[in-house]
């Protein structure tokens, strides 16, 4: 009988790469993970994985296992739900992952209806990036969160996990000055080629926008400072240190001084669970609560 632990190993390892990193994002040692591997080959009787130095790769028979593994653990989800719906209400700990304008925007609203309705379930939230969303849910340290993408930068499939949509909302070009163009659309971006630049972080999906937005204009951003939180890239348009995108929820105090135009390019957010797990009754009543949350001119992920 192969041992479901063993198989979630397997599959992290055929996601995450390495054995160090699978270890890391599960608290194992290195060691541990590579001798639970090597008795979850002994149960299935043939070699799952190559091992050439450091470098492990998953054989054939471990690829299909790895797919096989998936069906099993959407089936383990979807009984773990029948089973909470037994149970009068939801109840217990609830672990939230989201990024931090929709932390600040969605998030009190919807915690607030939580606690009023389901007196008993415990919400726990954590901004997360959402690039670690995906290996968060899948191990298990989320049980629901919040992603998005950009019209620039969609987002890839995650096997896995399922979502659907919560809204989606407008960008913005910041400036200390109206725009320099009379254009229209991502022309408008143009006018401000020479000008130093506001990002997110390299490796972030909101600095690939902007940099590919930026492109789409026809030129590439000369990047000045490198900042994650909006309220603080605001500030800093209004100093006349630079220009930045925006997405709507991330237009909070706006300073006086910071002149905005609207772009065709759109930020859309979801909301993702492991999947099997849409029916679990603690699942459905975050996601109703997300939703009534949302702006009603945001509602919606088209």
């Amino acid at each position: 009988m192969l041992d479901v632990r063993r198989l979630r190993l397997l599959r992290e390892l055929s996601h995450r790469g390495t054995i160090a990193a699978v270890a890391e994002a599960l608290s194992f040692t290195p060691s541990a993970v590579s001798q639970q591997l090597s008795v979850l080959e002994r149960e299935a009787g043939v070699a799952l994985l190559e091992r050439s130095g450091r470098r492990v790769a998953l054989t054939p028979a471990g690829q299909r296992l790895v797919c096989r593994t998936e069906d099993v653990l959407e089936r383990l989800e979807l009984a773990a739900a029948e089973l909470a719906e037994a149970r009068h209400g939801p109840s217990g700990p609830l672990r939230i992952g989201a990024f931090p304008s929709a932390t600040r925007a969605i998030l009190p609203a919807a915690l607030t209806v939580l606690d009023a309705r389901y007196p008993g379930l415990e919400p726990l939230v954590s901004e997360t990036d959402p690039a670690r969303v995906a290996d968060a849910l899948r191990a298990g340290d989320l049980d629901v969160a919040l992603l998005h993408e950009y019209d620039f930068v969609p987002a890839p499939t995650e096997p896995g996990l399922a979502v659907e949509p919560l809204c989606a909302e407008p960008m913005y070009l910041a400036s200390a000055a109206p725009a320099r163009t009379t254009g229209t659309g991502l022309s408008v971006l143009a006018g401000w080629s020479a000008a130093p630049w506001i990002t997110a972080t390299p490796g972030t999906l909101c600095h690939t926008m902007t940099v590919r937005a930026c492109q789409a204009a026809g030129f590439t951003p000369h990047v000045r400072h490198r900042v994650d939180d909006f309220t603080t890239v605001l500030a800093l348009v209004a100093a006349g240190q630079g220009v930045a995108l925006v997405p709507r929820l991330g237009l909070v105090d706006v300073p006086a001084a910071v002149s905005l135009t609207r772009l065709p390019v759109r930020r859309r957010t979801t909301i993702a669970y492991r999947r099997g797990a849409g029916r679990h009754p603690a699942i459905t009543a975050v996601a109703e609560a997300l939703r009534g949350a949302v702006p009603a001119e945001l509602a919606g992920g088209s």
